[in-house]
């Protein structure tokens, strides 16, 4: 039910004329969403209409005709703007510089804002009236299909505010997002990436593309220059950064203690109907397996004859630079659809379809929105963004995208509008299958030890950007959010400080940690969304398991059960759709399955590398 409920703070810039985007095959088509600015100006007329409506209800919720109606009418508003949103969205991560889109800010802002206040009354009425009443409903024939919305009210009740402090929550919902839209702006609008010289003494431009093609290069003097010279790039926006992430997690305590919680983690971890225990295990059972990645950073040492292993040298690849592919578009797409058959024809069908008909917008632009996302609306097609550069890593991204528009496409085909949408618990489950599906296919075509190796390193560093990383950077959050819990503050000092004891706690003794590398905190937007990234860890793990059943059951039965939970939505939490499927993650057997599997890899590639005798 969540979905309906939505309340719209983040609120998207909006640019009317579609016929500005460059019309290739490798582009978005917005037209699919609206035509023209008529469209979208007759929907957002709809909904600005459809908001005394809404509000005549209140005070009115007390039978059951009644609500089924408020309900009716409020997914009708919720559907338009959300794709009003999705349109605005789209039209500024192509450009945040635009214009245009800048002048209808302050008025969809407006728009959403008004709906979150009108809608507001909702929740807090139907929790003032007695248990048995939503019970009754609940079980009703005209509410039936809402019953786990009731359910999940009656969970709320202890954290739902009166009517009025619910509506000036949301009035002034808007200001809390405004912390990340500075760091947007000063991190993307205002900064330009450094230059410096390359190899070939061509001024190379240091954008992420760039940058991480240079971490991966052989030459280390030339990796060095460019790590120092990228970080020192942002030391003139770190004291802006640390402001903005105090102010972004200042908000977040300050709305969980509102609402009656201990802390920001626990309204996080509460909103995404995940119990304490999974977060906590997570940072418990990687701390105790640290020593397998301390063991990987100790093999890059002796592999590229190192005294200690820096930043710089985490990312250059331990095979052979012959072995080294790039991947034209057209190839990455033929490498996808045969490595996600395991899922199906149905399936690769629809991924087919959605490279034809411009799902995706793949290629790097100026001031376009850097790395990667899928997005749809219920009533829209998914649309993916892509910083493409041809290197197996953004194959990897494309998949992972895929899967998350196949986890929407299977829902919103399934369930209706209510219990659309993914948690993003379950949804990266969706996205990091098709990247175990991938990699298990290239390391059956590889013919020799060297490709072999290639794909090991890959696949180690996956799991080591997707697991150790992003529970790294839980810890981090977990730390902030203690911190300014406690009435402490944030300062780009103490944030520094901070980031450079987990780097050297996690890469462990062979690891030299660098000043620069104090900034790394700077770099990661999704520390604005409180307690998001441990669930690209714990997807991983359940993708795993997941992935694991698909391939050594011949029945077909393991498939069925994962595209069911691909349909699934939100008509369950989290926990109990993943038990359906066959992985249960209230265990930490996942986990150290994952992480057995990581060692095993790093003693794999320990033995090719002795027989080559680079060790």
């Amino acid at each position: 039910m969540k979905r309906l409920w939505l309340i719209l703070t983040l609120v998207f810039l909006f640019a009317s004329e579609t016929k500005a985007i460059e019309r290739t095959p490798y582009t978005w088509n917005l037209a699919d969403i609206y035509r023209s600015e008529r469209e979208f100006t007759k929907d957002y007329t709809f909904v600005s209409d459809m908001l005394p409506t809404l509000s005549s209800y209140q005070g009115k919720l007390k039978n059951e005709s009644t609500v089924a109606k408020l309900f009716s009418t409020h997914e009708q508003v919720a559907r338009k703007l959300e794709k009003l949103s999705l349109y605005a969205q789209l039209q500024q991560d192509l450009n945040i510089e635009d214009k245009k889109a800048a002048h209808f800010k302050a008025k969809v802002e407006t728009l959403a804002a008004n709906y979150a206040t009108t809608a507001a009354f909702i929740e807090p009425e139907l929790l003032s009236l007695p248990k048995e009443t939503l019970e009754k409903w609940k079980n009703s024939k005209s509410l039936k299909t809402y019953a786990r919305y009731f359910s999940e009210l009656l969970e709320r009740k202890a954290h739902t505010l009166s009517k009025k402090e619910e509506q000036l929550l949301a009035k002034l919902s808007p200001l809390a997002d405004e912390a990340e839209n500075i760091y947007h702006y000063a991190a993307r609008g205002d900064y330009t990436p450094p230059v410096m010289k390359g190899i070939d003494g061509k001024t190379v431009t240091l954008t992420g593309g760039n940058f991480l093609k240079a971490l991966e290069h052989p030459d280390r003097t030339y990796r060095k220059q460019a790590f120092q010279t990228f970080f020192a790039s942002f030391e003139q926006i770190q004291h802006t950064a640390a402001a903005t992430l105090y102010a972004s997690v200042k908000a977040d305590e300050l709305y969980a203690k509102a609402r009656r919680y201990d802390s920001g983690l626990e309204a996080a971890l509460a909103n995404d109907d995940v119990p304490k225990q999974v977060f906590d295990q997570l940072l418990s059972t990687v701390n105790e397996r640290l020593p397998s990645l301390h063991r990987y950073i100790e093999l890059r040492k002796k592999a590229l004859r190192l005294n200690e292993v820096h930043s710089y040298d985490l990312y250059v690849p331990l095979a052979s630079k012959t072995v080294t592919k790039t991947f034209p578009m057209e190839k990455a797409e033929a490498l996808i659809l045969e490595g996600l058959k395991p899922l199906g024809n149905d399936y690769v069908k629809q991924v087919e379809y959605a490279f034809h008909h411009r799902w995706l917008d793949v290629y790097p632009r100026p001031k376009k929105y850097t790395g990667g996302y899928n997005i749809s609306a219920y009533d829209t097609h998914p649309f993916i963004l892509l910083n493409y550069d041809q290197s197996l890593d953004e194959v990897l991204t494309i998949a992972h995208e895929i899967g998350h528009a196949m986890n929407s496409v299977l829902t919103n085909k399934t369930q209706p509008y209510h219990y659309s949408g993914q948690s993003i618990f379950t949804a990266e489950v969706a996205s990091t299958a098709n990247e175990w599906l991938m990699i298990d296919y290239l390391l059956k075509q590889a013919t020799t030890d060297e490709e072999k190796l290639y794909l090991l390193n890959q696949q180690i560093d996956q799991i080591r950007g997707t697991l150790y990383t992003q529970v790294m950077y839980s810890e981090f959050e977990q730390a902030i959010h203690e911190k300014v819990g406690k009435g402490e503050s944030l300062t780009a000092e103490t944030l520094n400080d901070m980031w450079l004891r987990l780097l050297k706690k996690y890469y462990g003794p062979a690891y030299a940690a660098d000043s620069e590398a104090a900034l790394g905190w700077l770099r990661i937007p999704h520390f604005y969304d409180a307690f998001y990234v441990y669930k690209y860890a714990t997807s991983l793990a359940a993708s795993f398991e997941l992935m694991n059943q698909i391939k050594e059951d011949k029945t077909g039965k393991a498939t069925e059960r994962y595209l069911q939970f691909l349909s699934a939505g939100t008509s369950d939490d989290p926990i109990p759709l993943l038990q359906k499927a066959g992985v249960d993650m209230m265990s930490t057997e996942p986990l150290n399955n994952v992480l057995t599997y990581f060692d095993s890899l790093v003693t794999e590639m320990e033995r090719l590398l002795r027989k080559q005798g680079k060790i």
